[in-house]
């Protein structure tokens, strides 16, 4: 079976999406997201993934916690509305770090759970994924993972498994929403 990182967005979100890929791939989670803001917020999240890591018998990895280098990445485009440029610039800040991390750590594949929110957009997120896969000579799963009831299954597994369920995106910019 081919392995596969799977970036994390959260534990909620991540629940459908491990479902669906262990059918085919030996999978790892990896929580990268130092989007997220406060680091108290950060830290809800991250505990959650835990929990449901440990809930599938997912092996993971924890990213650093990079914040002032996500801000450094964004700056410039704060004032934007939610789903503009900002958000490609976050995806793609994620996504590379993802592709790095799945060939430091012996991976042939990475895809990401964030297709699974009805917030956020394949067709955005595929193709920045599909670039990262060209330019680290990796390949990238893509895949719209809300389709199929997908976000609905997710919501009705986070709250089987009792997982924390944030109100916002994760930065501090969402946040005005």
């Amino acid at each position: 079976m081919q392995s596969l990182l799977l970036h994390v967005c959260c534990g909620p979100c991540a629940t459908q999406v491990i479902r669906v890929l262990s059918q085919e791939y030996s999978v790892t989670g990896f929580f990268y997201n130092p989007n997220i803001f406060p680091e108290e917020e950060y830290q809800r999240r991250v505990a959650s993934f835990r929990r449901l890591a440990e809930q599938f018998h997912l092996p993971y990895q924890i990213g650093n916690y990079d914040y002032t280098r996500w801000e450094e990445a964004v700056q410039g485009y704060t004032t934007e509305p939610e789903g503009k440029t900002r958000c490609s610039i976050c995806y793609r800040f994620r996504l590379e770090r993802t592709a790095q991390q799945a060939i430091k750590t012996g991976f042939s594949l990475f895809t990401t759970t964030l297709t699974i929110s009805p917030h956020k957009s394949a067709r955005v997120i595929n193709p920045i994924g599909l670039d990262l896969a060209q330019q680290y000579h990796i390949s990238f799963y893509q895949a719209d993972f809300k389709k199929k009831d997908g976000f609905k299954q997710s919501c009705s597994l986070a709250k089987e498994y009792n997982l924390y369920r944030q109100t916002y995106c994760g930065c501090k910019y969402s946040l005005r929403k």
